[in-house]
């Protein structure tokens, strides 16, 4: 049997695919620094910076981060989008304390505990079982 990748079909569907993907990519990027370019005008426009602020210009710039990852290996590590998460909770957490009820609170400081004990476990998996397949990021997925 021929290997899928020997085929015309299967390369057809992997280009137009890969195609998409460098596509989405970009779309991702020009609207986040879209966003990033809105929250500068809106900074500017009140004349002052909040904490919410930076937490919101800090998500832009993991987004990018990521993408600019994703650009330079062709792997994302799963950890990135861990730290969107994270960062993106304790805005949540920051700009709503006061109209949190105690349980909701619990439930926001309990996930972001558990995304850093994921964090925590997938580093220590790279680092105790790393991948032999010549990747050198070992948490990196495609």
């Amino acid at each position: 049997m021929i290997p899928a990748k020997d085929r015309p079909f299967p390369r057809l569907a992997l280009s137009v695919l890969g195609l998409l993907e460098g596509l989405g990519l970009v779309v991702i990027t020009l609207a986040t620094l879209a966003a990033g370019v809105f929250e500068v005008k809106t900074m500017l426009t009140a004349g002052t910076v909040t904490l919410a602020d930076l937490l919101q210009m800090f998500l832009y710039l993991e987004v990018l981060a990521m993408v600019a990852m994703y650009f330079r290996s062709g792997q994302l590590p799963v950890r990135f989008p861990i730290y969107i998460a994270i960062v993106a909770l304790a805005r949540y957490l920051v700009l709503d304390v006061k109209s949190l009820d105690v349980w909701r609170m619990l439930g926001v400081t309990t996930s972001v505990l558990l995304l850093t004990l994921a964090v925590l476990i997938i580093r220590y998996g790279h680092t105790r079982f790393p991948y032999d397949d010549g990747r050198q990021d070992g948490d990196a997925q495609r």
